[in-house]
């Protein structure tokens, strides 16, 4: 089992920036990809930017990119998203997800996830 907790996310101006937080608690975190997904009221689960196990290789929705970046500190058992620029789109409940390294290359589906944070939420105001 892993465990994963979000932190970070509040209101923000459009233009401004937040980081999120996914402390991981349970399994040996460096053995799990990590991913972000994110939904907003009334629409589907999205993926937003994910990155391998040895931080070798990150993964971004067209959405995000060159806004938003995805790390991790293995040493800490921690998972990190900055987002920059952030626009009113981007208001949404954001999840941090871990997959075994070894379940596979889809870094964009959620449903190869195990194991989900309970989230958190980010509002941007126009």
């Amino acid at each position: 089992q892993v465990q994963l907790v979000e932190s970070g996310g509040g209101l923000v101006q459009a233009g401004g920036s937040l980081r999120l937080s996914c402390a991981a608690s349970g399994r040996t975190f460096s053995s799990y990809d990590m991913g972000w997904f994110r939904q907003a009221p009334g629409k589907k689960r999205e993926f937003v930017a994910a990155i391998n196990w040895s931080e070798s290789s990150t993964y971004y929705a067209d959405s995000v990119k060159g806004r938003f970046a995805i790390s991790r500190d293995n040493a800490k058992n921690t998972g990190y998203l900055q987002m920059n620029s952030l626009k009113p789109e981007d208001t949404a409940v954001y999840y941090c997800a871990a997959k075994h390294k070894y379940s596979g290359r889809d870094y964009y589906t959620g449903t190869r996830y195990d194991y989900w944070g309970q989230g958190t939420q980010v509002t941007v105001s126009s």
